[in-house]
């Protein structure tokens, strides 16, 4: 009976890391202040271009420098996939903020099941204005081995930020 419930559990695992394989890092986003209209409006529609400020470390340097240099290629890439346009110019929404927390699996993690994530307190700002349109937490995790190191949480905290904007961006404006 014990090695039964062993192998299923083994078995499981397999399962979740060839998913996690396939969907890679995960990304959430809670909203802190917002002065837009409704995200069902969809009010990002006249932005052009969304430029990501390099991130600060608000962790006293132990944020790992990868993190800040695979962000805006993981950022791209997360714009790519949901189809919103980046021009290089036009009408511009800066993505600035800090990373508040970063947190690599421990070997106890690791045995118990990996968890890794980032945390970044990040302000959209119209850049033509430098008005703050929303203040947001966004967070970058890894629940699977296969999706463990730095460039996976900085596909997590990049999807974190673009979900935030795809929510709030139209579907007639994206690209085919």
């Amino acid at each position: 009976m014990i090695s039964a419930v062993v192998m299923l559990g083994g078995c499981s695992t397999a399962l979740k890391e060839t998913v996690g394989l396939a969907t890679g890092a995960r990304g959430s986003v809670t909203v802190l202040e917002e002065s837009l209209a409704a995200k069902e409006a969809k009010p990002l529609g006249a932005y052009e271009r969304f430029e990501l400020e390099a991130l600060a470390d608000d962790m006293g340097g132990q944020v790992p420098p990868e993190l800040f240099s695979h962000l805006p290629r993981a950022f791209e890439k997360a714009l790519a996939a949901k189809k919103i346009p980046n021009a290089r110019a036009g009408k511009t929404l800066l993505i600035r903020g800090k990373v508040l927390h970063y947190e690599d699996s421990s070997v106890v993690g690791k045995a118990l099941g990996p968890l890794e994530f980032v945390v970044a307190r990040v302000q959209f700002v119209d850049k033509g204005t430098g008005k703050v349109l929303a203040t947001a937490n966004c967070v970058g995790r890894t629940t699977t081995r296969v999706n463990l190191g730095v460039a996976r949480k900085a596909e997590g905290l990049a999807r974190a930020i673009v979900k935030w904007i795809d929510e709030r961006f139209p579907q007639d404006k994206r690209l085919e």
